[in-house]
């Protein structure tokens, strides 16, 4: 019997994003195999584990080749560390309608950490970590069977994450069913390590590795051409953030605060609030104000204010 992948599907531990995102196109088109799931031409690997050595470098940003939008990536974080469902992401992504549909995403992950059956997951594993901290129990749960085996396009694609507090340094696993290199893993990666850090923040501990379990890792045909250029960035990309932290007991009502866009006086946070601020102005064709806003120091704001520019080089070039 055959082996489902021609190599080793462990890419070695990056210290950025940029180069752990490099990595996993690189592997998949090095080493995937032809796939088509709902008929949709894709590489693909099975059983990947990718690891990510300094979680606060976590920002994809690798111009001209793959521009993310800063905005949608520091609101869905937002949006799922809150525990929210509800629809506003759309405002930030008008694409996701083509995978969830307009309404509360069915599978949001949110309300799944959040409030599973009264139960504020980020709690309990906080205080676990407190009591035990060589505790292997640690665990967050996103999927669930008893909605997600049914046939539905809005699946979770992320099955969990585990927390394992060693030698002073907390380290998260994230295990998922399917990553979509491309599209996905650059967003997953900014919440999951955003998640680590607040986790490690709350007991006390440094933030160790972010270690990545995927079980279908793939690239969609469309992206083959922009993956393989990938590695010949150039220009100026993210600096890594600097270090969020907030108690437990102020956390959700600092999270109000800062997705509605006003500042609370914490560098890293003030530069994600006026990243979901900027934004709106923008979607409100104020784009003077909207640059203006997203003129500070952070490096998300950065970001955005290069993406802004971007999308005005484009829209000029089609005029």
């Amino acid at each position: 019997m055959t082996s489902p992948q021609h190599s080793d599907s462990q890419i070695h531990p990056n210290a950025s994003a940029n180069e752990l995102f490099t990595a996993a196109c690189a592997r998949v088109l090095a080493c995937g195999r032809p796939t088509a799931p709902r008929g949709l031409p894709t590489r693909e690997v099975l059983g990947s584990s990718l690891r990510l050595t300094d979680p606060h470098d976590r920002f994809v940003d690798l111009p001209p080749h793959r521009v993310l939008n800063p905005a949608f990536a520091v609101a869905e974080a937002l949006w799922i560390l809150s525990g929210s469902g509800e629809p506003w992401i759309h405002d930030f992504n008008s694409s996701l309608a083509a995978y969830v549909g307009h309404g509360p995403p069915r599978g949001a992950y949110g309300p799944r950490l959040r409030s599973w059956m009264g139960i504020d997951q980020f709690d309990q594993v906080r205080r676990l970590l407190l009591d035990d901290p060589d505790t292997r129990r640690a665990v967050l749960t996103i999927f669930d069977p008893a909605r997600d085996l049914a046939d539905e396009r809005d699946i979770p694609c992320t099955l969990g994450h585990r927390f394992f507090l060693r030698d002073g340094r907390l380290h998260m696993v994230t295990s998922m069913r399917s990553q979509d290199v491309w599209r996905g893993l650059p967003y997953d990666l900014f919440t999951a390590t955003l998640l680590l850090e607040l986790m490690a923040g709350w007991i006390g501990a440094d933030t160790g590795h972010w270690h990545h379990e995927v079980d279908s890792l793939h690239l969609y045909e469309p992206e083959h051409d922009s993956a393989r250029q990938t590695g010949r960035w150039h220009g100026p990309t993210a600096a890594p953030m600097a270090p969020l932290a907030v108690g437990w007991e102020s956390f959700d009502a600092l999270l109000a605060q800062v997705i509605a866009g006003r500042r609370v006086g914490e560098a890293a946070w003030d530069d994600l609030a006026d990243v979901m601020a900027s934004f709106r102005l923008w979607r409100r064709g104020d784009r003077d104000a909207a640059r203006e806003r997203a003129g500070g120091p952070g490096p998300m704001s950065a970001a955005l204010t290069r993406w802004f520019a971007l999308r005005l080089a484009r829209a000029t070039r089609a005029s």
